[in-house]
């Protein structure tokens, strides 16, 4: 796909079809869809205001009905093609039964009441389909952040603005205070706060200079940047969210497919249920009771619909992405989030998900007769070409210490155990210790004692020309809510929490217990990571696994729940993830478990709600003495608004979460400017 098409496509997103099971919900697409059909529902209206007009002004019965047979007409298209598409795919439901009844009623010479009958139902989802498209499009305005043009600086320094599609990678694009960013890139000049709540729900703008990484769709605040290009389009991270939304529209769930299975024999219950109320209704004695055995059939198969059924699941589903979204959490399809409502153990990697990932240098620790300088310069050889975090660490030292990585020939780098460098005057080879000893086990002795000088750190073993040159040391932090998340785990009912990491045992247990886990599997390639969840899963576990690295993911996959921490970290994990984290805070996990708790809660009261509305209603239409035909409409509208309004409360869920950390963020920059001030008076 070249850059224009991929440009124009992450601008023309359809409006998500998460609701498309709801009768005449899948009939136009967005506002101007809904004015088409606002139109004709009005045509249809003015015919039957014109007949009834009529009939009350005396004129010739045959002449009045005309109008209102044709305004009936009408009408009644939109709901016969509704019933030919759920006919089609052999679920008739909502559009059928109420096709059928408006027929039933023309058939009965009741154009009037058959023309008013499909234009209240037709109202009645239009205003429906409305509230529907507005739930959905608090996903769809994340995808409208990015604007059409960017200002591209040019080789004589001068600007132009220019589309995103003639945009490339590597190209300098400025952003002024004010405007969004159009591209993914890095800060090449100036500095600025970012607001990136459109991404990750975080309040509190970032500050950036020159070698920090933006993201488009975010907003510049205060300063003038310039910047290189390193995505665009559908590659950005903004990009990548409507991809993963994108996957989400086509997604089903086993309960949702269960709905439409029911509302698929519901159609038939509820067409035996109108004939045997109109059979003893016929069969009455008393003459005016038999008049309306007509009336009585036709109001049965309006509010007993399913319609509400219908969208019970979908909108719950669409109200929940929302609320997601807004806090970062990208869900890419419905069973996803209907599998977290399950989980009950919960597995999280190490490096790069219960800490920061940003390694540093703390200790050189050499074999006998090996300088550190020598240690550091064979360290740097080797991972000058990695993007592992501990290879940059050690790169950006090197680079403090004026050691230049040398030429190397060829590079290869093992999954899971470490790199090798080939050079002119020799291999070299980083990488853990446990490796180092399989190439070459008359160094494993020192390998170890060299290895017992790090605890607590990670540890890259170095080895070149097969002499073993020892060990770099490197600590990262622990991330600031980490413990809060276990706890909050624990309070939601998950029996195990674990960590399973490829780094050291020493490094792992001080982790975990700064963090309060329950095991611990330490030292473990991708393919051991892998069985010992499938060992959890086949215990009757139900997993949630969280990882960031490109070894996380055969687990992320495999897991019922894999969640893949930030969309700028590996494609891998974000790819083989059910979820993605647009930030690093770790309590969102929790909430995800509560979100889907709340999610399931909420589908069984509008299953609950729907049937008791369809069982009162039949009572009710079955007597004739409440609801009539004329009312019908409205109690059928009930249904929806009912499960539309249950539903939307998810929308909210969550704000509280948003506020708390608001005012705790707000807190920590008083508390961090308070000494500064003090200086300043001083």
């Amino acid at each position: 796909m070249n850059a224009t098409s991929e440009a124009a496509e992450a601008n023309t997103l359809t409006t998500p079809d998460l609701l498309d099971s709801g009768p005449m919900l899948d009939s136009g697409r967005g506002a101007e869809g809904l004015e088409r059909r606002l139109l004709v529902a009005l045509c249809g209206g003015v015919l039957l205001a014109t007949s009834w007009i009529g009939k009350l002004l005396g004129i010739n019965p045959q002449i009045a009905q005309f109008p209102a047979f044709l305004g009936a007409v009408i009408l009644v298209i939109p709901l016969l093609m509704g019933a030919w598409r759920e006919i089609g795919r052999g679920r008739p439901s909502s559009d059928s039964l109420a096709s059928l009844a408006v027929l039933a009623a023309m058939a009965s010479g009741m154009y009037l009441a058959a023309g008013f009958l499909a234009l209240f139902l037709w109202m009645a989802n239009l205003i429906l389909s409305r509230t529907a498209w507005g739930a959905q499009r608090a996903i769809r305005e994340l995808l409208d952040l990015t604007p059409d043009v960017a200002r591209r600086i040019t080789s004589d320094g001068s600007e132009e603005d220019v589309s995103l599609s003639d945009i490339s990678v590597g190209d300098k694009v400025r952003v002024r205070p004010g405007e969004n960013l159009p591209v993914d890139g890095l800060v090449l000049r100036g500095t600025s706060n970012i607001n990136q709540a459109s991404l990750t729900g975080e309040a509190v703008p970032i500050e950036v200079a020159e070698g920090s990484e933006v993201y488009a769709g975010t907003t510049n605040l205060t300063g003038q940047i310039d910047l290189e290009v390193t995505a665009i389009a559908g590659e950005t991270t903004i990009g990548k969210v409507e991809a993963l939304i994108r996957e989400a529209e086509s997604s089903k769930t086993r309960r949702q497919e269960l709905i439409e299975q029911l509302a698929g024999y519901y159609f038939w219950v509820v067409l035996m249920v109108a004939a045997l109320v109109w059979f003893f209704t016929i069969r009455s004695t008393d003459e005016v009771i038999r008049s309306q055995a007509a009336l009585r059939a036709i109001t049965v198969l309006v509010v007993t619909c399913p319609g509400g059924l219908l969208i019970s699941h979908p909108t719950a589903m669409v109200a929940a992405f929302a609320a997601a979204a807004r806090l970062g959490i990208m869900i890419k399809q419905t069973r996803t989030l209907e599998s977290a409502a399950n989980v009950d153990t919960v597995v999280m990697d190490k490096t790069g998900t219960l800490t920061t990932g940003k390694f540093a240098v703390s200790r050189l620790s050499p074999a006998e007769g090996v300088e550190g300088a020598t240690l550091l310069q064979a360290a740097a050889d080797g991972e000058q070409h990695s993007n592992h975090p501990l290879a940059r660490s050690i790169l950006e030292t090197a680079e403090k210490a004026r050691i230049e990585p040398r030429p190397i020939e060829k590079y290869e780098e093992l999954h899971g155990r470490g790199v090798v460098a080939h050079a002119a005057d020799g291999d070299v080879h980083v990488g853990r210790w446990a490796w180092i000893c399989e190439l070459n086990p008359d160094v494993r002795e020192e390998v170890e004692q060299v290895d017992a000088k790090l605890a607590g750190m990670s540890g890259v073993h170095v080895m070149q020309n097969g002499r073993y040159l020892g060990a770099v040391g490197l600590e990262d932090r622990l991330r600031r809510h980490a413990s809060e998340a276990v706890a909050e785990l624990r309070e939601l009912g998950c029996r195990k929490v674990c960590i399973f990491t490829g780094d050291r045992l020493s490094v792992a247990k001080r982790v975990g217990q700064a963090i309060g886990v329950d095991a611990i599997e330490a030292e473990c390639l991708p393919e051991e990571k892998h069985e010992e969840l499938k060992y959890l899963i086949r215990r009757g576990h139900r997993t949630l696994v969280v990882g960031d690295g490109i070894n996380d993911g055969p687990i992320l996959a495999t897991a019922e729940v894999g969640v893949a921490m930030g969309l700028s970290g590996s494609d891998i994990a974000t790819n083989s993830a059910g979820v993605a984290l647009m930030n690093d805070d770790l309590r969102h996990i929790p909430f995800l478990l509560s979100l889907a708790r709340k999610s399931r809660r909420v589908i069984s009261q509008n299953i609950a709600m729907s049937l008791m509305l369809a069982i009162i209603g039949l009572a009710l239409a079955a007597t004739g003495t409440i609801l009539n035909l004329w009312l019908a409409p409205f109690y059928y509208a009930l249904g929806y608004v009912v499960v539309i309004a249950n539903s939307l409360r998810l929308v909210r869920f969550g704000e509280e979460f948003s506020e708390q950390e608001q005012e705790r963020q707000r807190i920590e920059a008083q508390r961090v400017s308070k000494p500064v001030r003090q200086m300043a008076s001083a």
